[in-house]
């Protein structure tokens, strides 16, 4: 069964070396029960290591069932530590947040063996410890413990045990019931190695070999007859009375959701310091989703304001000019009139178009009166300015043509002059002349320190000629059917006033300044898309600083349970499973509290939205980007410490203090 020819191991630490073994040769064969005995630093510890797979040696041979191991890689090894061999220690080794039974069924997760979780509850009822299922560790006692130790060890049916001092921390009662259970074992064909200070223990072997110095000084077999059993190539027992063999090679590995459940149940077990570790996370993706609300609201915000300023639309105001270094003002070149508006609405880009006269007046309704902006417009003033009104109606071409004194005013100017009575069919005084209200204009909020509502509209011709005494416009607005005509119109209309006015191409930038609305709306909202994303990159930094608090935290987590990672290699856990189950610690925790920290945030958002007023939009894109960052945070700042768990030595692990 086991076979080693001159194996040796050196340690080293720094620049001393302490050799452990100096060519050893042994064999053991299937059915034995072996006790190795030798003082300390004898190198009996070590060799039973070399020969579980838990360490490597630096020469020799080692052949296992036949097959030289010196070929085998990590998994392979893993395999065989899972499915042909169970540990005995003398630390018991057995993890205190999972019951007894679970701790049992450990091996069989490793293996991929869940079908066989009964045989757990089996090996628990033969060491008597059918009333314990549900106990932690620190609820046995130690000959209890170690009775759970042998359950686990045997879980997965090995054919061979290696007990490294099982009996060194039990009392006289416990270590007679442990031996007891061994020699059964033993009756039964399982092969025992064992590593003992004690001569009584040695007593219950049929074989004792003496160790010092790192070599075999005695090799004596007490009892020579040996059970006769059939080793399969898988390494299991061939079962009496079966003509096939039936072993480990058709064992699976441990699934995702067997990771999953201990991840859990570890970080459930310091909850505390789990929750501290997810704060970073939560802080940080409420952040980012309030942050990218804001500059979300933001800009929709602006983009409801510049479309109620209308859309395709071209602006076309009296140019300026300087003499000296002085301007001159607005209007100063040249003046557009109406009949420049109605020309231009014959040109075939425009839609339409509403020429525009502006000025202050005193509005007084009864015993109140307030100063307002007039505008004096065209009749497609409403649906080009998106100014339908809410009630009553706008006026119409006869009144424009009439010069008519009727009026639609804003929400500000109805608040200050008529409080809550209905203005429509009222009749309030502009600078002195009496006008009809005829209708109420949609509400637009401010711009700034401007007030859109603060206004009150009325025929241009009626604004030029009975109010203001003009005879020319301040602007006339035109809307382009398609904003790739956009171009085009432009350049017609340069081309039409410059004819009209006799301007020169040259001086045409004096003369007069065409604005594109859209260009405005491109450049507002690209400001505000800017702003979004600097808000939302300045909130992600605290994500990123979550994210070395998990790593942190998950080093400190490695160092404490570098025991338990020992173990876990021990019984069959390939470093996959190690990095696997560590990475999934550290994602659940980041996904956790990047879940918490999107509920805050939208919530924080709404709330911010209804008390403080502020324009907030939660968007899923916000929502997505949060949780694939939080799952990526877990993922990246978790993976170094995950590697780290998973590339511990077994024997380093276990003697970790």
């Amino acid at each position: 069964m086991i076979e080693i020819k001159n194996l040796t191991k050196t340690y080293r630490t720094g620049k001393i070396e302490f050799k452990a073994l100096l060519g050893v040769d042994l064999k053991v064969e299937a059915g034995e029960f072996v006790a190795i005995m030798g003082p300390s630093g004898s190198g009996k510890s070590t060799m039973l290591h070399l020969l579980g797979f838990l360490d490597r040696p630096d020469s020799g041979e080692y052949f296992f069932n036949g097959k030289d191991t010196s070929k085998l890689t990590e998994d392979e090894l893993a395999f065989l530590r899972n499915q042909s061999i169970g540990f005995v220690f003398q630390q018991f080794h057995l993890i205190p947040r999972l019951t007894t039974l679970d701790n049992v069924k450990l091996p069989l997760i490793y293996g991929g063996n869940k079908h066989l979780f009964k045989n757990a509850d089996k090996n628990l009822e033969e060491v008597g410890l059918a009333d314990k299922k549900t106990n932690y560790s620190n609820e046995l006692s130690g000959g209890q413990q170690q009775r759970v130790a042998i359950a686990r060890a045997l879980v997965n049916d090995p054919f061979i045990i290696f007990a490294d001092e099982p009996t060194g921390n039990l009392d006289t009662k416990s270590q007679d019931e442990v031996m007891e259970i061994f020699k059964d074992l033993n009756r039964k064909g399982k092969t025992i190695v064992m590593i003992t200070h004690e001569p009584d223990v040695a007593l219950h072997a049929k074989r004792v070999i003496r160790m010092r110095d790192g070599k075999i000084i005695s090799d004596e077999t007490k009892i020579p007859t040996v059970p006769v059993v059939e080793i399969c190539p898988s390494g299991k027992i061939k079962e009496e009375g079966t003509e096939v063999c039936e072993g480990a090679s058709s064992a699976g590995k441990a699934g995702f959701q067997d990771h999953l459940r201990q991840a859990i149940q570890a970080i459930l077990s310091h909850k505390m310091r789990t929750a501290l570790s997810m704060l970073g996370i939560f802080i940080g993706v409420a952040a980012v989703i309030t942050m990218l609300a804001l500059g979300q609201g933001a800009k929709e915000s602006i983009t409801q304001r510049l479309s109620s300023l209308g859309s395709n639309l071209l602006m076309i105001r009296p140019g300026s000019t300087e003499i000296r270094g002085v301007s001159l003002g607005a209007a100063a070149v040249t003046r557009l009139t109406l009949q420049d508006a109605d020309l231009i609405s014959t040109l075939s880009p425009v839609r339409r178009v509403s020429p525009s006269s502006n000025g202050k007046g005193q509005v007084v309704y009864g015993n109140k009166n307030w100063n307002t902006s007039i505008q004096g417009t065209g009749i497609n003033y409403a649906p080009m300015r998106a100014s339908e009104p809410v009630s009553g109606r706008f006026f119409t071409i006869d009144e424009l043509a009439g010069r008519q004194k009727v009026a639609v005013i804003g929400k500000t100017v109805i608040r200050q002059v008529f409080g809550d009575e209905d203005p429509v069919n009222a009749t309030i005084k502009i600078n002195g002349d009496n006008f009809q209200v005829i209708g109420t204009l949609p509400e637009k909020g401010a711009s700034g320190f401007r007030d859109n509502d603060d206004i009150i509209v009325i025929p241009v011709t009626t604004a030029m000629y009975r109010l203001f005494g003009k005879e020319y416009v301040d602007s006339i607005d035109a809307e382009i059917k398609d904003p790739a005509l956009i171009p085009e119109a432009q350049d017609s209309i340069k081309n039409l006033l410059n004819t009209r006015h006799h301007v020169s191409v040259k001086n045409a930038n004096d003369a007069y300044q065409i604005r594109n609305m859209a260009d405005i709306q491109d450049a507002m909202e690209s400001t505000t898309k800017t702003l979004a994303w600097l808000l939302g990159s300045i909130a992600a930094i605290s994500l990123i600083v979550g994210g070395i608090g998990i790593m942190n935290i998950m080093l400190v987590s490695v160092s404490e349970r570098t025991k338990e990672i020992g173990l876990r290699k021990a019984i069959g856990a390939r470093r996959v499973d190690i990095m696997t189950q560590f990475l999934i610690e550290s994602v659940v925790m980041t996904s956790l509290g990047g879940i918490l920290g999107i509920l805050f945030g939208c919530g924080v958002s709404i709330a911010m939205a209804k008390i403080a007023g502020w324009p907030t939009s939660i968007s899923i894109f916000s929502i997505l980007i949060s949780t694939t960052f939080s799952i990526g945070v877990g993922v990246g700042f978790g993976l170094w410490p995950a590697k780290q768990a998973s590339m511990l030595n077994s024997v380093e692990a276990l003697r970790y203090e």
